[in-house]
């Protein structure tokens, strides 16, 4: 099974997240931002993993500490979970409509983080949750996993369409990026190493 369990508690937040690569979409998710847990649960059911995410942090302030530190701790679980990613398909896409929002989105588990993020989301929020923090959340798990991440949200208009496609495409892009290819042998490099 690759799975983890990883915490992060700092004197802003505290956060533990469980992950199972394996699993089939289950999720448990509280941060006190009620959007961005809907906006998680889009990752663990259609990136088909399992995902707990108990997160508490300084919401008199804004969200921002609580959402980045998430992403720090998932993008350490992922690549906790990863291990030696062996027979990795390394490589994932997907291109999702949300009603008028399509947002593309493409992953590779390269081990170098990099994030190119386009999508003009403002600076609004939904809810609790700041709208540029989308944005955040992503790079920090692109720096902890190690992974290579291109978000383009294609076309949209109403707000919450817009980051859903974001984050539903991100679960399918992972979903794929991390599923086994028995024919794969070792590592899906030249490298020999991600």
């Amino acid at each position: 099974m690759r799975t983890a369990v990883m915490e992060r508690n700092t004197l802003e937040t505290k956060v533990q997240i469980e992950i199972n690569l394996d699993g089939t979409g289950t999720y448990e998710i509280e941060t006190g931002i009620g959007f961005f847990d809907h906006m998680l649960a889009q990752i663990a059911r259609h990136g088909r993993l399992d995902l707990k995410v108990h997160a508490a942090g300084d919401l008199e302030v804004d969200s921002h500490h609580t959402v980045e530190d998430v992403g720090i701790v998932l993008g350490q679980a992922l690549q906790r979970a990863l291990g030696e990613k062996q027979k990795i398909c390394r490589y994932g896409e997907a291109i999702v409509p949300m009603d008028e929002a399509l947002s593309l989105v493409a992953i590779d588990l390269s081990g170098r983080p990099f994030l190119r993020f386009r999508a003009d989301l403002g600076k609004t929020r939904l809810g609790q949750f700041d709208l540029e923090m989308v944005e955040e959340f992503f790079r920090a798990v692109s720096v902890q996993a190690g992974m290579n991440i291109h978000i383009q949200l294609m076309d949209g208009s109403n707000l919450h369409h817009c980051c859903e496609a974001i984050f539903k495409a991100f679960g399918r892009a992972l979903a794929g990026a991390v599923s086994i290819d028995e024919r794969m042998v070792g590592i899906p490099s030249t490298k020999g190493v991600l």
